[in-house]
């Protein structure tokens, strides 16, 4: 920090004006785990002894599964936690499952539990994978007669295909592989961009670095073959690669998960009526399909479950994220992913998702509680996987809807918050019984909770 002092003539008062400069190192990737932390404390930190202990407190004993962690990712200085939570008794093609969510949010775990419970005794979930087909592509500018590009492609396909069999062999001795790949002309978006927009099979893989490495030398190879194609001419053959990416946008990787039953089916504890449930139930989900600013909170809910189950089985949620909202814009508005319909007195309940997800390969292989959340999903496949994510969004969504409808959001969400609050203010053991009991039949919230703990204490200090 810099300090410079100066007298104002004016109002002849002395000031003093810091100047901070901003924290900066070079080489710290270079340091040890130790030394990056002490830079830390060092830098930031006024009571460094705390910060310390609090970081090595959630370091594991174990240190080669320490070791492990560390090195998922750069500059590592501890672990962060999140729960891992189960739901139970979820039935999904006849098939009985315990799902794996790794979230920090109150009630989510609760309502998908709930929902499963629920479709337990009226048929399950039914899901099928209806597409598995993921996508690539090479960006790249040409300047030139676009005939004579069509050409060349038309020319170079098969090679760029076989110059990436040394990839792509393993992959396809498992049955995927390359599916095709496209000339795509983009210049009336942008002046003199096209694409080589390819498809892929997977498999088990998410697939990520095997779709980026074929692209890779599919833009080497084209570049190569460009320099020498007759029919170019001097600045034709001269094609710059901007980029070669996958894209996590995959409209046709998808799954559908659907529950129905016969409308007075649906009765239960707090659906007493359920003719009017089913229409007011229809009539929310309707408004997500044509409000965008509820649509985009109708979804959030449904990520709830799935970004749970995709994190807990070490998935790219960021991935799958990004290319559900996508697909929710599709038609150009966002919309609802989840749709319900009233027929000849049944109702159903359904999501359409696109997900690109792995069983095999990145922290599936690594991470010991992935390989827990695996097991206990009974080791499934990729496919497997999809239809049981697809259910959990659904489930979530199922509840959230079901609630909005009947009790409201608040009291479930709210009771479930209830036990955050208590450790906010550090309630003990005994305070947390009485005051779990006392908001059985009270509205919790935030401001009640607190003057309730104080009510008790105040009533322990007078003892």
């Amino acid at each position: 920090m810099k300090e410079t002092f100066y007298t104002n003539p004016s109002i002849f008062v002395f000031t003093k004006i810091r100047t901070y400069m901003p924290h900066t190192i070079s080489g710290f990737s270079k340091l040890s785990k130790s030394e990056k932390i002490e830079w830390l404390l060092n830098t930031y930190f006024t009571d460094k002894d705390s910060a310390r202990a609090l970081v090595k407190q959630y370091w594991n004993t174990d240190d080669k599964l320490q070791k492990l962690h560390d090195e998922f990712i750069e500059n590592t200085i501890t672990n962060y936690y999140l729960p891992l939570g189960v739901a139970p008794n979820f039935l999904i093609n006849e098939t009985t499952y315990t799902i794996p969510m790794a979230i920090e949010e109150s009630s989510v775990v609760a309502a998908a539990s709930k929902a499963a419970k629920f479709w337990l005794d009226r048929g399950g979930f039914k899901a099928e994978v209806l597409s598995t087909e993921k996508i690539g592509q090479v960006h790249f500018i040409y300047k030139g007669d676009f005939d004579k590009l069509e050409a060349f492609f038309k020319h170079v396909k098969l090679k760029l295909i076989s110059e990436s069999a040394f990839i792509t062999k393993n992959m396809e001795r498992r049955g995927g592989g390359i599916l095709d790949i496209q000339l795509r002309n983009k210049s009336e978006d942008l002046p003199n961009y096209y694409q080589l927009h390819a498809t892929f099979e997977t498999l088990d893989a998410m697939g990520a670095n095997f779709i980026n490495s074929c692209l890779e030398q599919f833009a080497t190879t084209f570049k190569n073959e460009a320099l020498v194609f007759e029919d170019f001419t001097e600045e034709e053959k001269h094609i710059s690669v901007v980029m070669s990416i996958l894209s996590n946008y995959v409209p046709q990787c998808l799954v559908r998960a659907e529950v129905s039953c016969k409308i007075e089916d649906l009765k239960s504890k707090d659906i007493p009526n359920p003719e009017e449930f089913a229409v007011k139930f229809k009539q929310a989900v309707s408004i997500a399909e044509v409000e965008p600013y509820r649509a985009v909170t109708h979804n959030k809910g449904i990520m709830n479950g799935i970004d749970a189950v995709v994190l807990a089985t070490g998935n790219d949620f960021r991935a799958v994220e990004a290319g559900v909202h996508a697909y929710a814009a599709k038609d150009g508005k966002y919309s609802s992913l989840t749709h319900c319909s009233i027929e000849n007195g049944v109702f159903k309940f359904w999501i359409e998702i696109p997900l690109a997800l792995g069983t095999v390969g990145g922290l599936t292989n690594l991470h010991p509680l992935v390989k827990f959340s695996m097991e206990m999903l009974q080791k499934p496949t990729a496919k497997d996987l999809m239809k049981i994510v697809a259910v959990a969004g659904l489930a979530q969504n199922f509840g959230a809807v079901k609630s909005l409808t009947t009790t409201g959001i608040q009291e479930g969400h709210m009771k479930m918050h209830l036990m955050n609050i208590l450790n906010q203010f550090e309630a003990t053991d005994a305070e947390k019984i009485t005051l779990i009991e006392h908001f059985k039949t009270n509205v919790v919230t935030h401001s009640a909770v607190v003057e309730a703990i104080k009510q008790i204490r105040e009533q322990e200090n007078f003892k």
